[in-house]
């Protein structure tokens, strides 16, 4: 890495090193922050305009936050730090032999050292055909459709007059039994038989079936087995169905097929795996089972110590070879470490090896229910949902997303209600029609509209 630094420095003083860094996610914001008055220009490219705190997407899904509530402009949060400037593009690819990344709109982009962190997507394990009828959640566009599927479902079965149908519009199933999964079917059961009893004449709060797929043997697996199986108990309480080992072998607008059981449903939500970024074809390197780059503990993949791969790109383990975790704090130490790494080398010295500092493990299962791992401590109930809410107001970007995001969970804590239940687009052609009225009203000027009526 010295030899990088010596070569840097031999390209002249009027021209300071590049670091690009690809992805505005928890490690890229992380790294862009860490690099604040280091003698670098930084570059930091994203297909979108926004840091998403992502652990809280499941919330926009079930209306109990905004989108704006998670979320912050990356320009804005970066705006104080005059050695960064931010890139509105897409990544087709990293030239490593001319040191260029490969951009969709602008022209290549040099780089002295580059930080890789696009992060992940859904993973269908080779079933993309039912990616229309059974969305993840990644993205505010996620977020809002799955909303919005959830609401409708709720507002077509309060005027619903087939008891069939009315049930698979009142059956939610939520497929994977991860942290992502739990909280949203959590959350979903909490929207369907508490939040909208109050505001619906015709859907009670015992209407709903609310159901949770998971393909091994207990829930939260990432977590000890005591409080998965407390976890388990949680969720049930809330009414959630919970079914452990289930095989899904078929999705459909319809609903889903499992172990050879039909569950007729409108609504299907995918919390069941990931798969990350192109990265490992743009390095040119062979991907671990979820597409991830393997990496050192120095974070550089085979062979490039210019490129940095990070949080949910890069396959990493610790010191006893346990793979890390697809998490928030792994991406924010990876980031943080990959700009110490370039001062450093910008100082003629080598970084030491990377190592993950676990402060522990938290999943909410519903209201006042959560569970929280920290090693030797372990909480549950309550005093757990406490300390989940305190780290995810705490982690979120910017004052005014904390002070709205717990105004919103107090309001929504005492009331039961949620302030975020709007169905946006046009939903009127999604609803049958039941007659013309246009007979009725004479004869039909030429070019005039049809009119019908809306059950």
């Amino acid at each position: 890495m010295a030899g990088k630094a010596d070569e840097v420095a031999e390209s002249g003083p009027a021209r300071r090193p590049h670091v690009v860094i690809v992805g505005g996610g928890f490690g890229g914001l992380a790294a862009a922050k860490a690099l604040a008055g280091a003698p670098v220009e930084v570059t930091l490219i994203d297909k979108r305009n926004h840091h998403l705190f992502q652990p809280l997407l499941y919330q926009v899904a079930t209306a109990g936050l905004s989108p704006a509530d998670i979320a912050g402009s990356i320009r804005a949060i970066l705006a104080r730090q005059p050695n960064v400037r931010v890139l509105l593009d897409r990544v087709y690819g990293v030239d490593q032999e001319r040191r260029r990344v490969i951009l969709g709109d602008g022209e290549p982009l040099a780089y002295d050292w580059l930080i890789i962190a696009t992060g992940a997507t859904h993973s269908y394990f080779g079933r993309e055909d039912w990616a229309p009828f059974a969305p993840g959640v990644k993205t505010i566009d996620d977020a809002t459709a799955i909303r919005r599927r959830v609401l409708l479902a709720l507002e077509r079965a309060e005027t619903e007059t087939d008891e069939a149908r009315r049930k698979a519009l009142l059956t939610f199933v939520v497929i994977g039994g991860g942290p992502t999964g739990v909280e949203m079917a959590g959350a979903i059961a909490e929207l369907a038989r508490q939040s909208v009893s109050m505001d619906f004449r015709h859907i009670t709060p015992h209407c709903s079936r609310i159901v949770l797929l998971q393909r091994g043997d207990r829930l939260l697996p990432s977590f000890p087995p005591t409080l998965s199986a407390k976890a388990r108990k949680g969720i049930e309480e809330l009414g959630v169905e919970v079914r452990l080992e289930a095989d899904v072998t078929d999705i459909d607008a319809e609903g889903v097929t499992v172990d050879g059981d039909r569950i007729r449903a409108t609504t299907t939500i995918w919390a069941a795996g990931v798969m990350a970024s192109r990265a490992a074809e743009w390095l040119g390197c062979k991907g671990d089972r979820a597409g991830r780059v393997p990496v050192g503990a120095d974070l550089h993949p085979a062979g490039d110590p210019a490129i940095f791969v990070i949080g949910d790109t890069a396959a990493c383990t610790d010191a006893t070879g346990r793979a890390l975790p697809g998490v928030a704090p792994v991406a924010k130490q990876q980031g943080e470490y990959a700009a110490r790494a370039i001062r450093a080398a910008l100082q003629g010295r080598s970084a030491a090896p990377f190592r993950y500092r676990d402060w522990g493990n938290m999943a909410t299962i519903g209201r006042s229910r959560a569970i929280a791992d920290f090693g030797r401590l372990r909480v549950t109930g309550l005093p757990a949902w406490l300390l989940w809410c305190v780290a995810h107001i705490w982690f979120l970007t910017g004052h005014r997303n904390r002070l709205s995001v717990g105004i919103s969970w107090l309001w929504s804590y005492l009331t039961y209600q949620r302030g975020a239940r709007l169905i946006t687009g046009d939903v009127a052609p999604d609803l049958p029609a039941t007659r013309e009225l246009a007979p009725a009203l004479g004869r039909k000027r030429p070019g005039a509209p049809e009119f019908i009526l809306l059950k």
